[in-house]
């Protein structure tokens, strides 16, 4: 059976059973189950799903090892954790995840004035919410406002103005008022490693250098605000694929937690270690993205403050983490059907041989004809040598149009045949032509919506299909999604293959699903074609089966296009203005068409399929 790479990025949140993949939890419902039930009601094109369980595991695995690796060290010190909201923002998933946490206090972490009234609306009370990135006074009043309303409001400081505005909104507080706490973000020396490891190191675009730290604690002192000072803060990237630069930014952090201590800050108590804590999104065994476990990554943080707190005689840090991309992008998967397969065109029916065929067209339909299992894979280099032949024939004008489409109709129904009767040898055998032969799967969705990161980064996402997954796959896949942008396709990788069904969509649907795409995805996503947002459902699932809820649909094109500040009206009077300049029109049909107009304005952009 051929798993997708399910072993390797799967977590065990997945299993294949009935040539369906599954859900691994309680009733285990198949996801394709999932999909047809919310397509019966009317709903068309891609549907990401949210799965809260998953939420509820990956929080319940990082508390769970931090407070293991603690107990195991007798360390002082208290665990704590906040979201940070721009992973994220989507109100089904936020709801479902400070529910999820509300029994650790859980908490949020903002970066802009939107996301920081998103936390004080629904943060738990009991959480901690932490501020990071560049504040201006409205901003620092918000914080001010929050920790009025009882929160435990966490400011990190990005640059020494940030804290001028601090001292000067504090000044105009009622004394009797709580103020919010003071956090420091460090730029250290130490860096991370990968795509966003420009987020640390000394010339990253946040924190305090050496001698601002230093001008910021005289300042506070000076300000009589030192006591409110409770946190340092650093991160020094997302997705950290190795440890090893967590350990060298965690001496560092460590030692000037301590020597801030020294100098009188003696509230400070909390170091905050940011996010990066790294998901396995490869498919392949030869291509790990990270070379760690979470129990290894929280025991190297807990062993090393503590190490470097006795050793400079200080108390331990409390330990807080904003690991956003764990505990999100596990949650969703988004599903969409495949449109086309673009060489099923290619039928024997719609063969045009002559009377007198050129003599290679000749020879592949003798190829075509006579294949068998014997000589499957010597008849495929054959006839792929005999197309590129007859290709140059045509360019030299020695052969016709029909004779170039009889050419590349024998040349699928070859490669189909071979494909078939070789669909049980090992797929080495096959690697070297693969990309040669590679099929273009057409997928009801937007890459640039939907996976952003895999257009803008590279980043890749694991993909399979639902369903007949207890047949092999032959094809080798090249997806494209419906965007009128060649960008929009992920390429058939030799190094890094993908393999599907060769289906017939006429006869039946075939869906495809890509995981781990609840970290940033959906708020990086591009309304690129004006594609917008995918429908989407939480599934909660129990004992006996599961639980549809909080559909949203897909926006419609005539909410897209008031996003993008048309005015609707003036939209609708030139469309009934080109309506009455059609000459011989009647009323009956023109109200007709005006009807269809309204119809399709309140669809989404998404390619409708026919429902099997």
């Amino acid at each position: 059976m051929y798993n997708y790479g399910l072993d390797i990025w799967g977590e065990n949140n997945y299993i294949i059973e009935d040539g369906k993949v599954k859900l691994n939890y309680l009733s285990k419902p198949a996801i394709i189950d999932i999909v047809k039930e919310i397509r019966k009601k009317g709903i068309k094109g891609p549907i990401l799903l949210r799965f809260p369980h998953l939420i509820q595991k990956q929080i319940d695995n990082i508390y769970s090892h931090f407070r293991r690796a603690s107990k195991e060290n007798n360390y002082k010190g208290s665990f704590n954790a906040v979201f940070p909201l721009k992973v994220n923002q989507f109100p089904n998933f936020v709801t479902s995840l400070l529910e999820k946490g509300e029994k650790y206090h859980y908490g949020l972490e903002a970066g802009s004035k939107a996301e920081l009234f998103i936390a004080m609306a629904y943060n738990n009370k009991n959480a901690p919410i932490t501020v990071n990135g560049f504040k201006d006074e409205e901003m620092i009043m918000l914080g001010f406002i929050a920790a009025r309303m009882g929160y435990n409001i966490t400011l990190t400081i990005e640059g020494l103005n940030e804290l001028e505005s601090i001292i000067q909104i504090a000044k105009k507080t009622p004394k009797h008022a709580t103020l919010p706490n003071i956090g420091l973000r460090i730029r250290l020396h130490s860096s991370g490693i990968g795509i966003w490891a420009k987020s640390g190191g000394i010339n990253s675009k946040f924190g305090l250098t050496s001698t601002e730290l230093v001008t910021a604690i005289e300042l506070l002192r000076e300000k009589n605000l030192l006591d409110n000072f409770t946190m340092i803060h650093f991160h020094i990237g997302s997705q950290i694929t190795e440890i090893t630069p967590m350990k060298k930014a965690l001496r560092e952090a460590g030692n000037i937690y301590a020597d801030l201590k020294k100098m009188g800050a003696k509230n400070l108590h909390a170091i905050n270690i940011g996010g990066g804590l790294a998901v396995e999104y490869s498919q392949h065994e030869e291509y790990h993205q990270k070379n760690y476990s979470i129990r290894e990554f929280a025991n190297d943080i807990v062993f090393m403050l503590q190490t470097i707190a006795q050793s400079k005689k200080v108390q331990e840090p409390d330990i807080f983490i904003e690991s956003g991309r764990y505990i999100a992008a596990s949650h969703a998967v988004l599903t969409a059907p495949v449109l086309e397969l673009f060489s099923q065109e290619y039928h024997e029916s719609s063969l045009k041989l002559k009377e007198n065929n050129p003599p290679l067209i000749t020879e592949l339909f003798e190829l075509y004809k006579t294949i068998n299992a014997n000589t499957a894979l010597e008849y495929l280099h054959d006839s792929i040598d005999h197309m590129e032949s007859l290709l140059t024939l045509f360019d030299l004008g020695y052969i016709d149009l029909i004779d170039r489409s009889n050419t590349e109709i024998l040349i699928h129904l070859i490669i189909k045949k071979a494909m078939n009767l070789l669909k049980n040898k090992p797929h080495k055998e096959l690697i070297s032509i693969q990309e040669r032969i590679q099929e273009r799967y057409l997928i009801n969705f937007s890459i640039f919506q939907s996976l952003p990161d895999y257009w803008g980064l590279g980043q890749n996402f694991p993909v399979m299909p639902l369903s007949k997954l207890n047949e092999t796959p032959v094809r080798s896949a090249s997806l494209w999604d419906i965007t009128c942008d060649s960008d929009g396709e992920i390429e058939f990788n030799i190094k890094k293959p993908l393999f599907l069904h060769d289906v017939d969509i006429k006869k039946e649907e075939y869906f495809l699903g890509f995981f781990l795409v609840g970290a940033y995805q959906e708020i990086l996503g591009m309304k690129h074609n004006l594609f917008t947002h995918p429908t989407e459902a939480t599934i909660e699932i129990d004992e006996n089966g599961y639980k549809i809820k909080n559909i949203l649909e897909s926006q419609s094109i005539y909410d897209i296009l008031e996003d993008l500040d048309y005015d609707m009206k003036e939209v609708e009077r030139r469309l009934k203005n080109n309506l009455d300049e059609i000459k011989n029109l009647s009323e009956k049909e023109r109200d007709t068409i005006l009807g269809q107009i309204y119809l399709f304005l309140n669809d989404n952009t998404y390619l409708k399929t026919v429902q099997k």
